[in-house]
């Protein structure tokens, strides 16, 4: 992912938006139906060789820097892994926290996307993050584990959904 940052960072910001747009919303609806499949059949291997991993690693570092869509590939990961709910959710948030600290600096100091006034407006909505943290771990608490993987891809394919139509 780290290397993806990097890609994204210095061929990312003159890509067109449409093209983007369309291409991500394209695979990650391609890799949803893949991953519907191997759901369905439950005696396929998923792939595990690490060429695997680190296509989607580098797809996820790269759209994280030119788009924050990483979590779209990260799931496809982590479903392909069978990562039990608590982990894949535990996984997920350590790697996105790690992945955005890196990602900051360059959309200070090279993009100049961040700017004093996007960080206030993070400040003031901090207690909806804390909220939403409490809610969600509630609710993730009452959702079974194979009904929360077919969540995950209902929602990752209505993301790429709203990308495509956006």
């Amino acid at each position: 992912m780290f290397l993806g940052v990097l890609i994204g960072v210095f061929y990312g910001y003159n890509i067109n938006e449409d093209n983007f747009r369309l291409g991500m919303a394209l695979i990650i609806l391609i890799s949803i139906g893949v991953m519907y499949y191997w759901d369905q059949k439950k005696s396929l291997r998923v792939p595990t060789h690490w060429s695997f991993a680190g296509l989607l690693g580098l797809t996820a570092g790269f759209t994280t820097m030119i788009g924050n869509l990483a979590g779209a590939f990260a799931n496809i990961y982590f479903l392909a892994q069978k990562l039990p709910k608590n982990e894949f959710i535990g996984t997920a948030a350590w790697l996105f926290f790690i992945i955005n600290v890196f990602k900051l600096p360059f959309h200070i100091l090279v993009w100049e996307t961040v700017q004093m006034e996007s960080l206030k407006i993070s400040v003031v909505l901090a207690p909806f993050l804390i909220a939403g943290l409490y809610i969600g771990v509630k609710l993730v608490n009452i959702i079974k584990e194979n009904a929360y993987r077919k969540l995950i891809l209902l929602f990752t394919a209505m993301g790429a959904l709203v990308i495509l139509f956006q």
